[in-house]
């Protein structure tokens, strides 16, 4: 697995330079990205880049549409398998209310079905497993979709750029006490809550999900704003929780304000909390390389473990299960 982390920026540009043809569509008022697991946060990356456009964005985790969806919604269908059920579900649920659809897959049902069905389908590859295709396929489909959501071709590059400098100090060819992946996973232990400010929830998702998978060890989150309302209360009880606060290089005003307050609260209260910054520049930018620290620190820490993090036998077990 670490192999696939160490040629992350390679994989990227690969990926974002390639051939795969872009597409555009008119009169589109609703996006719907459709994704179970590590498809899934590639599915939350996008409605946190969209977050700032004017863009109406769902994502459906699950088997149902919303309501809201008809022939002026896109609805963009992500399997990096193609054979995740859910999402069969929604693409074929989406063709019957007749949305505009575009499909990513490695191959599998989901190509099978848009080829019968005459859907738009683009093909990745898979590297390793799901969760570590998740560059190919996020600057994959960022390369097909970029005219339709006029993205600035300036902040991908700027993207590419910082994941390179990110990768220097956090791989495999960097084993010392300064490189902070490495210090990360020394500080996980017990139960990580992780607390994000909004635009981030999709970077503090999918470290959760990358901790669950890759370490086999429970993790929470919870939205700092949200947080200060309720779960701050569960700190007036020991406990074996430990806090990580995931920051934003330029969050709101009072969002630095509450961070501010809650760090000053965990100081008085003498509880351990491990700090993240995000690098500057763009959304995409600072969600791609915080996913890379992240990901690459449960990699570290399952190993430190003695882990495999490539088993998933909970999942598999679940999926053997299901009805076809």
């Amino acid at each position: 697995m670490y192999k696939v982390y160490d040629r992350w920026p390679e994989i990227v540009r690969e990926s974002f330079e390639s051939d795969q043809d872009s597409v555009n569509f008119d009169g589109i008022e609703h996006i719907v990205f459709a994704g179970m697991g590590g498809s899934g946060s590639i599915c939350d990356m996008f409605a946190s880049i969209l977050s700032k456009t004017k863009i109406h964005v769902n994502v459906v985790k699950g088997y149902l549409l919303p309501k809201t969806v008809d022939s002026n919604t896109l609805v963009v269908a992500v399997s990096v398998s193609g054979n995740t059920a859910e999402t069969l579900f929604v693409l074929d649920s989406a063709h019957n209310l007749g949305c505009k659809i575009i499909a990513f897959s490695s191959g599998g049902k989901m190509q099978e079905y848009c080829a019968k069905n005459k859907i738009e389908h683009r093909i990745i590859p898979q590297s390793h497993s799901p969760r570590a295709s998740f560059p190919a396929f996020l600057f994959s489909i960022l390369r097909v979709l970029e005219p339709f959501l006029q993205i600035k071709r300036n902040d991908i590059i700027d993207s590419l750029d910082e994941l390179e400098k990110q990768r220097g100090k956090i791989s495999s060819s960097n084993m010392g006490d300064e490189n902070p992946a490495i210090s990360l996973a020394k500080w996980i232990s017990d139960i990580p809550l992780i607390y994000y400010p909004w635009g981030l929830q999709a970077g503090a998702i999918r470290f959760k999900n990358s901790l669950q998978e890759n370490t086999k060890m429970h993790a929470i989150t919870e939205d700092i704003i949200e947080a200060c309302h309720n779960g701050i209360v569960s700190w007036e009880r020991p406990s074996t929780v430990k806090p990580i606060l995931i920051q934003g290089y330029d969050d709101y005003i009072k969002t630095k304000e509450r961070w501010k307050i809650l760090k000053g609260f965990f100081e008085g209260k003498e509880i351990d909390y491990h700090e993240i910054h995000t690098v500057s520049g763009s959304i995409i930018s600072k969600l791609i390389n915080l996913v890379y620290l992240l990901d690459y620190a449960t990699i570290y820490r399952a190993v430190l473990s003695n882990i495999d993090p490539t088993p998933i036998r909970p999942i598999d077990f679940v999926k053997s299960k299901l009805s076809s």
